[in-house]
């Protein structure tokens, strides 16, 4: 396969590095960038016998701290054996000699990585219901994980974690503006003016929602993917984030927007909420701000994709509208902080 399409790769590179890594792996490599990647990249690699999946940073524009690569391969070998389900890590690869960026191998899992209503609604009710309860069950099992117990106690700093996320957003926000984002600016000030008490600490998936987890044939969730932003924290922040991916989906529709919890039987926000509050024993009043941080960390993370997609760096379909959807998020997010 061309490097044209496989772009970020060079197959002559890899195909000299892997078999050093995995035994057995052969030399000539072809390779697919499979879809609904707008972060970093994923591709499926095949020596023609076996099948890896491998992840790259986004070519391009990167915003500092982004896009550890190590990081998230770290996480997803120390969740082996757990209760949450993850592939299963094979090799990692700092030397940016081959692929011009740090990159990991992992095995193939099926699965499906549902993204919009549609897909969903060919399952019917009953079995959309059945994958969105288990989704959040993997969440509050993801939280319920010890993190000193599987190698983690220092996978991050969780004293004051949520005053940096706000520091965090704040920076990455303002390392991609294309544009005046006034509203960008009125629910920082919301946010900063008032960080609540954290619950305790946990391990934070960071961009939780169903596209990031392959759910098997029988509904069952067969691998949490995608931990680029996985840290030690409070965990109550990936279940506003879930939150906030569905109110986006059901405010703006298109296929640059996730809009799978629109599907009839998928848990309504007030039901998600409520099986978490039963699977886990956190605190959950003021959950409006956490809602508030969420929009505002979504909003910063698409404005940088909007200016990949300005430049010419983005890799695949459907980065057009990324930049007109930012507007009804931030709004939604100061809503959340004044009701709250």
């Amino acid at each position: 396969m061309s490097a044209d399409s496989t772009p970020g790769l060079d197959l002559d590179r890899l195909g000299a590095w892997l078999p050093q890594a995995v035994a057995g792996a052969g030399t000539s490599l072809s390779a697919t960038l499979l879809a609904g990647g707008k972060s970093n990249l994923t591709y499926a690699v095949t020596d023609g016998v076996a099948t890896w999946v491998l992840r790259r940073p986004p070519l391009g524009h990167v915003l500092a701290t982004a896009h550890d690569m190590a990081r998230e391969y770290r996480v997803m070998t120390a969740l082996q054996g757990t209760d949450v389900p993850v592939p299963t890590t094979v090799a990692f690869c700092d030397d940016v000699d081959v692929l011009g960026a740090p990159f990991y191998v992992m095995e193939r899992v099926e699965g499906t990585p549902y993204r919009y209503a549609g897909e969903l609604e060919t399952l019917g009710h009953e079995r959309t219901r059945r994958i969105s309860e288990r989704l959040v069950d993997t969440l509050v099992a993801l939280h319920a994980v010890d993190p000193a117990a599987i190698g983690l106690g220092d996978f991050g700093r969780p004293d004051g974690f949520l005053g940096r996320q706000v520091r965090r957003w704040k920076k990455q926000m303002d390392a991609s503006y294309t544009r005046d984002l006034p509203a960008a600016d009125e629910l920082h000030r919301l946010l900063a003016g008032a960080v609540p008490e954290e619950s305790a600490t946990g391990i934070v998936h960071g961009d939780f929602r169903l596209d990031n987890v392959l759910t098997d044939d029988r509904d069952r969730p067969a691998a949490v993917i995608d931990w680029e932003m996985a840290t030690l924290g409070d965990p109550l922040t990936d279940l506003a984030l879930m939150c906030v991916y569905g109110r986006l989906g059901e405010r703006v529709r298109g296929d640059s927007i996730v809009d799978c919890a629109s599907a009839p039987g998928f848990l309504s926000e007030d039901e998600i909420v409520a099986r978490y509050a039963a699977g886990s024993d956190r605190d959950l009043s003021g959950f409006g701000w956490y809602l508030g941080l969420a929009a505002y960390k979504l909003a910063a993370i698409l404005e940088g994709i909007h200016f990949r997609h300005l430049e010419g760096q983005t890799v695949g379909e459907g980065f057009d509208r990324i930049g007109e959807v930012i507007h009804p998020l931030l709004d939604s997010g100061i809503a959340a902080l004044k009701e709250n």
